[in-house]
């Protein structure tokens, strides 16, 4: 791959699904080599329609990436790396014919949301504002619904309308909210939205809501 030895030779391709949640929730993104974590976190939410409301996490290989006041309880010996200092660019992909590499990103350690990121290398193209979203199946669960127990359990109510709760979940979840919509543009707004609020480092330390 030594057309794609370079940083600004390529961009990194990931396709990205939460875990434990059929039909498949899945987002294939593009996403450009001078991201750190803390932004990649910020395109994730953006991509899967998360209100970053909760702790999240990513596992790169074993080390743990995100904020370390997160975990700095007091009974935890893991050591949490800073996500504002820990870059894409950073990633060691494998030389084999299997150059891809897999993380894990986990939002809301409650609901333990867990998605696998799917990592490769591409060419850049010219003229193409990274990042991006090229592709997306279905919308993500409700926030606080109760991890995929939960998920299950309130789309069997959502969907059935002889079911005793299917009014009240119908009312929680929204009018707009629809398991099997994406929205590939509005994705794409979002995702640029985020990026263009980014101001350094995570929301909750410059007191953003």
């Amino acid at each position: 791959m030594a057309s794609l030895s370079h940083p600004d030779d390529f961009v990194i391709a990931a396709d990205v699904h939460i875990l434990e949640v059929e039909p498949r929730v899945s987002r294939a993104l593009e996403l450009p080599v001078d991201l750190n974590f803390a932004q990649l976190h910020e395109v994730l939410q953006a991509a899967f329609g998360w209100t970053d409301s909760h702790l999240h996490e990513f596992n790169v290989g074993g080390l743990i990436v995100g904020a370390p006041e997160s975990s700095d309880d007091g009974w935890s010996r893991r050591q949490t790396f800073e996500a504002t200092e820990v870059w894409l660019r950073d990633l060691e992909f494998p030389r084999d014919e299997d150059d891809s590499l897999r993380i894990l990103y986990v939002y809301d350690f409650g609901d333990n949301w867990r998605h696998e990121l799917v990592l490769r290398r591409i060419p850049a193209q010219a003229g193409v504002k990274y990042p991006r979203c090229v592709a997306g199946k279905r919308s993500s669960p409700p926030e606080d619904v109760g991890g995929t127990t939960g998920y299950f359990d309130f789309l069997e109510a959502w969907l059935d309308p002889a079911h005793d709760e299917h009014r009240a979940m119908r009312r929680w979840a929204g009018r707009k909210f629809d398991p099997e919509r994406f929205d590939l543009d509005a994705t794409n707004k979002a995702i640029r939205k985020a990026l263009r609020l980014w101001q350094g480092d995570y929301g909750f330390r410059l007191g953003r809501p």
